[in-house]
């Protein structure tokens, strides 16, 4: 015979318990909705915090690093004032270093100059801003700079042309300045031989990237033109690289460092600050979680209390007809865990439910917090992120949090005479 199924084996243990929850609804659904109300949670933050990241690691790759970032060592301890004087590669041509890391490293989907200058703007509201000098045809094939619309981020115009003096700004950019297309911006800044160097670009084009510091700051010229403007030669002051894989990128980095030597560093993306933030953070996440999850046991705990002092005789009677004290933990237990089961499967079912929604209605953080997050590479528009993977990892957590600290009352009715039980 089966040993689950036989008198007293552990399915008619089950059986027994799993009857017993219905003895006392609305207590059972009190324990129930506890657990359920903390899944839920778990379930939409576990959702919230993975759409964080994953933003964050879009605009880092982006706009901050690429997959691997290669500057020189002089650039590295200056980066904060983006100087031009100190070239990729010692100024030699980017398009030279392009072809020598294709060929020599596999995986690589693109290599990017870019160049990032400081300017002053003389007849704006807007007295600061960044020149960026983008490849602009390379870079909208290779990623969609508004991640949120996954598009080229261009709302109004045209891109600059290359090796022409036209430029782009962002909307909130052309908002506070009052310019607008077919406008000049006249704006000075500093060659990579220390000259002062005037320029005039018409503005032709209107982006949302939807990322505040670029929208607001920056504005698009391309980089044929920029380099000639800053005297670089056929050099750049960044190259981004972009791998076909982003879990290659660690190599990729080591090959590249090889290649080019030690005056320039060459970065994973991975390495980001704000990137490494997000990794200890979820150390956080997952505590405040179980404190969630921990709160709700407690109504589970005390409920198990309750039914053992309610249960005294019944704990008797079963000892009295040979159930052993194991056995009769066993039953109070598995009530406990049909209960977290219950409680867990419908928050994870009401919280995949409205996850799953609110994919296609993301969080605007500018619209609630303004320019709070200006400075940290996190798109505007937070798209919540459906995994099941997360709601197996709620299911499970709220299961087995609940099933430990339930066991501890459990095992108060192990306790329990079966002779002194039935005298009361």
């Amino acid at each position: 015979m089966n040993n689950s199924n036989k008198q007293g084996g552990t399915g008619s243990l089950m059986k027994i318990a799993f009857r017993n929850i219905g003895r006392n609804k609305r207590r059972t659904a009190f324990c129930i909705s506890a657990v359920a109300v903390a899944v839920f949670f778990l379930v939409i933050y576990s959702s919230l915090i993975d759409g964080m990241t994953a933003s964050i690691n879009s605009i880092t790759q982006i706009f901050d690093r690429g997959h691997v970032l290669v500057v020189s060592a002089q650039y590295e301890e200056e980066s904060e004032y983006m100087p031009v004087q100190y070239p990729v590669a010692d100024g030699r041509s980017w398009r030279e270093l392009e072809a020598e890391i294709k060929e020599n490293i596999p995986g690589i989907r693109a290599v990017l100059p870019r160049i990032s200058s400081m300017a002053t703007l003389q007849e704006s509201t807007i007295k600061h801003a960044t020149l960026w000098g983008l490849d602009i045809q390379a870079e909208t094939e290779a990623n969609h700079l508004n991640i949120a619309n996954r598009s080229d981020g261009l709302v109004k115009g045209r891109w600059p042309r290359p090796d022409s003096n036209e430029c782009a700004i962002g909307v909130v950019f052309e908002d506070k300045s009052g310019l607008s297309i077919g406008e000049r911006i006249p704006l000075k800044t500093i060659s990579a031989q220390f000259s002062d160097r005037i320029w005039s670009p018409e503005i032709v084009g209107i982006f949302s990237l939807d990322y505040i510091r670029f929208d607001e700051r920056y504005i698009i010229v391309d980089h044929e033109r920029l380099q000639r403007l800053l005297v670089l030669g056929g050099g750049t002051q960044s190259l981004f690289i972009y791998a076909d894989d982003e879990s290659a990128s660690p190599d990729i980095t080591r090959s590249v460092q090889n290649l080019l030597g030690e005056d320039d560093v060459v970065s994973d993306w991975q390495d980001s600050y704000w990137v490494a933030v997000m990794q200890m953070a979820s150390f956080i996440y997952t505590f405040i979680f179980l404190i969630f999850l921990t709160v709700a046991s407690f109504l589970i705990i005390n409920t198990v209390v309750m039914i053992i002092h309610e249960r005294i005789k019944e704990i008797g009677m079963m000892g009295c007809l040979g159930m052993t004290r194991a056995e009769i933990v066993r039953v109070f237990f598995f009530e406990s865990v049909f209960m977290a089961i219950l409680g867990a499967a419908a928050g994870v079912l009401i919280g995949g439910v409205l996850t799953g929604a609110m994919m296609n209605y993301p969080i605007r953080m500018g619209d609630l917090y303004g320019n709070t997050f200006a400075d940290m590479p996190l798109s505007q528009t937070i798209f919540f992120h459906f995994s099941a993977g997360n709601l197996i990892y709620a299911f499970g957590l709220g299961v087995v949090i609940a099933a430990m600290f339930t066991l501890i009352p459990s095992l108060k009715s192990a306790r329990v005479e079966p002779v002194e039980a039935l005298r009361r």
